[in-house]
């Protein structure tokens, strides 16, 4: 430690997390000048920053917890085609969270979340771009069109609360008949009635490369990464002297908290009560695969994303309740490849790899960003259920701004960790 904390006069940061968030944080921070240590229990993108389908989603501005939502959950649930899953197990544990969370599919709440979000991922493609610049990294960020596939116009217009939130939110889309979608790519000629294109959006073509370079990187400019598992803080009074793990105690003038799901029990300690879940979610990857789009594409009906990869194509979605600790289920790996075939069946491959994550979930479907309610020199960042990889660089360009006593010209106090979700 360098001394007193002061916002904006401190030089040495201690980043928890190694996941697009974090590396993010470090690298802002470590191009404002400061001393950074990067620190992860199992290395950079170990987790969801590896997992995940890819997609830079400015226009994932509206929440699972849309209304209806709770009235349709138990027929979702006992149907083994529908993208929301339960260990039923695990639901005792999960009802406090699930109470708060199902509270909030309201008017009021989707408009307030599609808010927040829009601040958030409206140029999130621009956002990777300024990250990536100059590194090796830049390589694997891919601006573009996302795409949105139907089987018939009716099947869109059924989907118009989430449209009109996106453009009540000012995003620009097109709607496309079956022709227009062959058009854009003649490999999606036959697959879906209707569609919609959104502009400025795109696909990192190999998520966890991509976060492994920009850590590397960060290395390579001077940064500090250790692979190690922080278990609690030493403070006097209001301020973090230094994070434990568990062989040694690291000093810093700031800390920031970047590790996703596995945030809950050390924000505990700061001071933050906002609500966190494991949304479990699951990709499955065709190797070597014999189609390529030219855009990533979420197939509606299903709930799930496809984009080409390097040298194979990602499939991933599912919703699953089920914890931390318990094994990927069987189930949604099924359901996937189910899909798969149906809008594939002249899909060849050499093999297939599955993959499971967590994904951050926060009750009110808003990131925790900010300095923590019971540590003045500590900063969070994490909750971005889907959106992680979307939200990552401009996370943590805020946090870099908040530390360095930088303007961040945004309203953050829908984000703040110290609201009650």
């Amino acid at each position: 430690m360098t001394g007193e904390y002061v916002t904006g006069k401190n030089t040495e940061v201690l980043v928890i997390g190694a996941g697009i968030v974090g590396v993010s944080t470090a690298l802002w921070l470590q191009r404002a000048g400061l001393e950074v240590t990067l620190i992860d229990c199992s290395g950079p993108a170990s987790g969801t920053s590896h997992g995940n389908g890819g997609i830079l989603a400015a226009c994932a501005v509206v929440p699972v917890t849309v209304p209806g939502l709770l009235a349709r959950a138990p027929g979702m649930l006992l149907d083994s085609n529908q993208p929301l899953f339960l260990k039923w197990r695990y639901l005792p544990r999960l009802l406090p969270f699930l109470r708060r969370y199902l509270a909030n599919a309201t008017d009021a709440q989707v408009e307030r979340t599609s808010r927040a979000l829009t601040d958030l991922l409206g140029d999130c493609a621009d956002q990777h771009i300024a990250l990536a610049q100059g590194t090796p990294a830049a390589a694997y960020v891919r601006p573009g069109s996302y795409l949105f596939g139907y089987p018939d116009k009716a099947a869109f217009d059924a989907d118009g609360y989430v449209w009109s939130i996106r453009r009540k939110r000012g995003y620009r889309f097109r709607e496309m008949t079956a022709d227009d979608m062959a058009a854009h790519d003649p490999a999606l000629a036959g697959r879906f009635g209707y569609g919609v294109e959104c502009p400025d959006h795109g696909l990192i073509t190999d998520p966890g490369a991509y976060v492994k370079a920009l850590a590397a990187h960060f290395v390579a400019d001077g940064g500090t990464l250790l692979t190690d598992e922080i278990t609690g803080f030493d403070r006097t009074g209001d301020i973090v002297t230094g994070a434990r793990t568990r062989t040694d105690t690291i000093s810093a003038d700031s800390f920031v908290l970047a590790t996703g799901v596995w945030s809950g029990s050390l924000a505990r300690q700061l001071g933050i009560t906002v609500p966190l879940e494991s949304e479990r979610g699951y990709h499955v990857e065709f190797v070597n695969p014999s189609i390529t789009l030219k855009s990533p594409i979420m197939v509606a009906a299903g709930k799930f994303v496809v984009g080409s990869m390097e040298g194979r194509l990602r499939c991933a979605g599912v919703v699953e309740f089920g914890g931390l600790d318990a094994a990927p289920s069987r189930a949604p790996f099924d359901l996937l490849k189910r899909q798969v075939a149906a809008l594939f069946p002249d899909l060849a491959y050499d093999n297939i790899v599955e993959w499971m994550g967590h994904r951050p979930a926060t009750a009110d479907s808003i990131p925790a960003i900010g300095q923590a309610p019971a540590a003045r020199n500590v900063y969070v960042g994490y909750g971005h259920h889907h959106i992680g990889l979307s939200g990552g660089p401009k996370t943590g360009r805020w946090l870099a701004q908040m530390i360095t006593g930088q303007p961040v010209n945004t309203d953050l106090s829908a984000f703040s960790p110290a609201r009650q979700a």
